[in-house]
């Protein structure tokens, strides 16, 4: 995998009905998905029209948080990456471990609490997962969010962590400042507090053609609309919804 320290990967959703969550996000996003083909595992692949985006697996028995999205962290060395994130207050829940023909991983915590993956994969391709907004960016996470008990605190970690930068932001009334934060040259995402009613994590966001479509989709596939579309920066329009399950995921696109 030739993505750089810090950059967004992979993305995987834990769900106690895979066949379920298999219709609805195909649905709503237009992925296909197909099996991964690891032995002993039911674990899918998400695809969009230019390449693959995220996995999708049966909730562990026993897992304490409901149903939930995930991301994984692109790193040059996941051992040398655990040691550091732990000796910097995060937590290990998941050892190192290599996946043959995948990569090496581990499933960390920040220090307050907000679960991640990071990952050095197998692969001489570089990971298309994250795209930034464009022509074929659909259907690809486009936005990744992180809401945080103590925004700096989180920032000063992740810096630290993974190299990121942080320039630029908005007022966002009693939440503090939405930061928008980039690894190398990119912006990729934003730092903010945590809303009344909500829980830490991070919040991803995946591109469609038509925010309005989506909505009602999302709507018919018997998930819920937590925040309806509003307007971003650029035009597009952005909603924030949970599925049937309960996961939380974003949507960005234009209304047409």
């Amino acid at each position: 995998m030739t993505n750089r320290h810090g950059e967004w990967v992979w993305f995987e959703l834990l769900t106690p009905d895979p066949d379920a969550a298999q219709r609805f996000y195909t649905d709503v996003i237009g992925w296909t998905a197909r099996p991964s083909g690891m032995p002993g595992i039911d674990y899918r692949l998400l695809s969009a029209a230019h390449g693959e985006v995220a996995g999708l697996m049966q909730q562990p028995d026993g897992m304490g948080a409901g149903p939930s999205w995930l991301g994984y962290l692109g790193v040059d060395d996941v051992d040398d990456s655990v040691k550091a994130i732990e000796q910097a207050g995060g937590a290990a829940h998941m050892p190192a471990t290599t996946m043959p023909g995948v990569g090496r991983m581990a499933m960390l915590a920040d220090p307050q609490g907000v679960p991640f993956y990071v990952m050095r994969g197998e692969s001489d391709e570089a990971s298309t997962a994250f795209r930034e907004p464009g022509e074929e960016s659909v259907g690809h996470a486009v936005w990744c969010e992180l809401s945080a008990p103590d925004p700096d605190k989180a920032l000063a970690f992740y810096r630290g962590a993974f190299g990121w930068g942080q320039e630029g932001g908005m007022p966002m009334g009693e939440l503090g400042e939405y930061r928008f934060v980039q690894a190398g040259d990119v912006r990729f995402g934003a730092v903010m507090g945590v809303a009344p009613g909500s829980a830490p994590g991070w919040l991803f966001y995946f591109h469609i053609p038509d925010i309005d479509a989506a909505a009602n989709r999302v709507r018919d596939g018997g998930g819920a609309i937590v925040q309806e579309p509003m307007e971003i920066p650029g035009g597009d329009y952005a909603l924030v919804a949970r599925d049937p399950h309960g996961a939380g995921f974003g949507l960005v696109g234009s209304r047409r």
